[in-house]
């Protein structure tokens, strides 16, 4: 039973600065892991921990020797910076694999060192998900959480061609919860909203109205790179002053509603 989103990872080159950037940019608490991380996975891993909704987890390769590493390093080389991968969480991973295999899902073979499994993109509408024991994540205390007062991921946004059909992906296949397929008419999209039962929000889209300016990225971004990750939604309490102070600190914010920032390769919407 899949029982939690508790992350995103976004797969960087430079994780310094990824870090720099989500800590005293965001102004998030980020909690750096690499100190274990690099010698047993061979990677850089850090940690946006702030309240609220799932973190996001910053990813680089440092050994080339190690699979984790090998496997980023790779995406890297073929995408760029972005969405490396969505973490879900179930009480023993390889159980859920075989459950998944029975559902027609394309579970990868168990990777070397790996605390999880993985599931191809090509069964997930583009969207490499990784299955993790419960509790995944460490919190650490004590972690500075700067102004604005920015959220975790309140929503990860998924683009798909047909949001009514990807969700029988999430509901069916990874037994989310699935709410009914309705259309936004204010963004054009039709839009399904699945969740977990302990936390996490995954929201699949799919552009039905070219006219709106939402629906038209959503489209274009399907043109570009296909179905995937498009966007994570961060909310705060003052959504303007939030914008306002993180254009003072040089962000560049754009996108249909000004609210929105391409952080590494991956959009990053305030509300």
């Amino acid at each position: 039973m899949i029982t939690a989103m508790p992350r995103i990872a976004i797969a960087v080159h430079d994780f310094a600065a990824a870090v720099h950037t989500f800590r005293e940019v965001f102004g998030l608490p980020v909690a750096d892991f690499s100190d274990r991380t690099v010698p047993d996975l061979g990677a850089h891993v850090g940690m946006c921990q702030p309240e609220g909704g799932s973190n996001i987890e910053l990813m680089a390769p440092a050994n080339p020797e190690l699979p984790l590493s090998q496997a980023l390093q790779k995406f890297l080389d073929r995408r760029g910076d972005g969405f490396y991968a969505m973490m879900l969480e179930a009480p023993d991973p390889n159980a859920e694999a075989v459950v998944l295999a029975e559902r027609d899902l394309a579970v990868l073979p168990l990777m070397r060192g790996a605390g999880g499994r993985d599931i191809h993109p090509r069964s997930n509408h583009g969207v490499l998900i990784r299955v993790y024991p419960d509790n995944s994540v460490r919190k650490l205390e004590g972690l500075a959480h700067l102004d604005p007062a920015i959220s975790g991921v309140m929503r990860a946004v998924v683009a798909t061609a047909d949001a009514a059909k990807a969700a029988d992906t999430f509901g069916r296949g990874f037994g989310l919860e699935v709410g009914p397929p309705s259309v936004d008419e204010d963004r054009g999209v039709l839009r399904v909203i699945c969740t977990p039962p302990k936390g996490g929000v995954v929201e699949l889209v799919s552009p039905v109205d070219a006219g709106r300016p939402f629906a038209r990225a959503v489209a274009a971004t399907l043109e570009e790179r296909g179905e995937g990750l498009y966007g994570l939604v961060l909310q705060a309490a003052d959504g303007a002053a939030a914008l306002d102070r993180l254009r003072d600190r040089g962000l560049v914010l754009g996108g249909p509603d000004g609210n929105e920032a391409d952080v590494f390769g991956a959009r990053i919407i305030i509300e």
